[in-house]
């Protein structure tokens, strides 16, 4: 069966225990978009594992883990996440795979990602992790991008990265007044890094549609989340590739026809981290108290996330965006304890309401949410095993939200551990 896993929030949902629960049963799993901005952790047996780039997977000695051509790759990033996995005794070689097709992050990029948003005047920064990522992405829609296969022929690669440079270097010096970078320094880096991406530089395409033919079992890892998807997400509060199901299939080169299931991941609140409108969010009190209690920090930045009450709008949307046909629902735990929960049902924007997401950033901007409120429970449920175990009122919950998101919930998360999850 081949699977694909989506974030149908605004990323963070949790994606990488699902990831790392359902890869015990399957052969390969496939990263399919984004680059380092992503953060996957993951807690097995007191361990705690923080993924950027290589698939959630690799934790399995055994599974195949690809890296496709829709993800934007760091090395220097990717280099230091194989070191760390190899203090964990954690081997890649031979089980990670990444495409030739993929396009490559280099130093000026942070650069120019780092200045562009640290020019922006206040309210109008996009909030982006300034690892590069636009950037990259920039290059590679313009087509000046430079790919793991152009490190094959350095002859080429010198003539490619020639230009590139030359036209960074007016954008540097004109627009940011910044030194120009060096040519020379660029093309050094190439040559450091060329042998060692080669090594796992392969047709990836190609070996999924093999491995499919042969019947082996895929598992599709997105990263971010619908609401950050750069098509169908709070543009411009976006990130720069496809977190959607349309994403999996171009960004790893799989056929359409070979996708048995899409699975959406959600947390039993909201966040978001970065800028951005946010209609369901918590009041200051609230949102310190979720926050430390759902330990809600990114993983790759360390800023704190915003936190509020379940949106159905935004998952209603996710859910027809992308298809799914089942739900993970994470950190249910987190909401123990409060009196009352809310849901937001729908929103009231100039005065008229809708149960549909808004596509114009100053419509959402301005959305109230409508909310529905239903009674919380007060026991530790991290120690549930099964549907009953759950308090009547979580039980209550989750069946609302599977009749607002008008999808099964077949997952539910009770605690940061691969045992702390039931299975419906």
């Amino acid at each position: 069966m081949n699977r694909i896993l989506i974030g149908a929030q605004w990323g963070d949902e949790g994606k990488g225990k699902v990831i790392d629960i359902l890869a015990a049963k399957s052969d390969i799993v496939v990263r399919y978009q984004g680059g380092p901005n992503a953060g996957h952790t993951i807690k097995v047996k007191g361990r705690k594992f923080v993924l950027h780039l290589i698939p959630s997977g690799v934790l399995y000695s055994k599974k195949i883990c690809v890296i496709g051509n829709g993800v934007v790759i760091d090395p220097d990033a990717l280099f230091e996440e194989v070191k760390m996995l190899a203090q964990g005794d954690i081997e890649v070689r031979n089980r990670l795979f990444i495409s030739d097709q993929a396009h490559l992050i280099f130093p000026y990029h942070r650069l120019m990602d780092q200045l562009r948003e640290n020019s922006l005047k206040k309210g109008k920064a996009i909030g982006t992790t300034k690892r590069g990522i636009g950037p990259c992405y920039a290059d590679k829609m313009a087509r000046v991008g430079i790919r793991i296969c152009d490190l094959r022929s350095m002859s080429y690669l010198r003539q490619r990265l020639a230009d590139v440079v030359k036209d960074r270097n007016a954008i540097l010096t004109k627009v940011y007044k910044v030194q120009p970078i060096s040519f020379e320094k660029t093309f050094a880096y190439c040559q450091k890094i060329r042998s060692r991406l080669l090594e796992f530089a392969i047709d990836t395409p190609k070996y999924l549609y093999e491995s499919s033919k042969a019947g082996k079992n895929i598992l599709f890892e997105g990263a971010q989340g619908t609401l950050l998807d750069v098509d169908h997400g709070t543009y411009p509060f976006v990130t720069s590739s496809n977190a959607t199901v349309g994403g999996a299939i171009t960004g790893s080169g799989i056929a359409p026809t070979f996708i048995d299931r899409i699975i959406g991941v959600v947390k039993a609140y909201t966040t978001r981290v970065g800028e951005g409108p946010f209609p369901s969010q918590f009041p200051s009190k609230l949102m310190e108290q979720i926050q430390k209690k759902g330990e809600e920090f990114g993983s790759t930045t360390g800023r704190p996330r915003r936190c509020g009450w379940f949106d159905a709008v935004i998952v209603r949307h996710a859910v027809r965006i992308n298809g799914l046909d089942a739900m993970a629902i994470m950190k249910l735990d987190v909401l123990s304890g409060l009196k009352n929960l809310k849901i937001a049902t729908a929103y009231r924007i100039n005065g008229k309401i809708t149960r549909d997401y808004p596509h114009a950033i100053n419509e959402f901007s301005v959305a109230k949410p409508i909310y529905e409120t239903m009674k919380g429970w007060n026991e530790d449920i991290t120690g549930c095993k099964k549907w009953n175990d759950l308090p009547v009122n979580a039980r209550k919950y989750l069946k609302r939200l599977e009749t607002l998101t008008e999808t099964p919930i077949k997952m539910v998360s009770v605690g940061s551990q691969r045992h702390q999850t039931i299975f419906l």
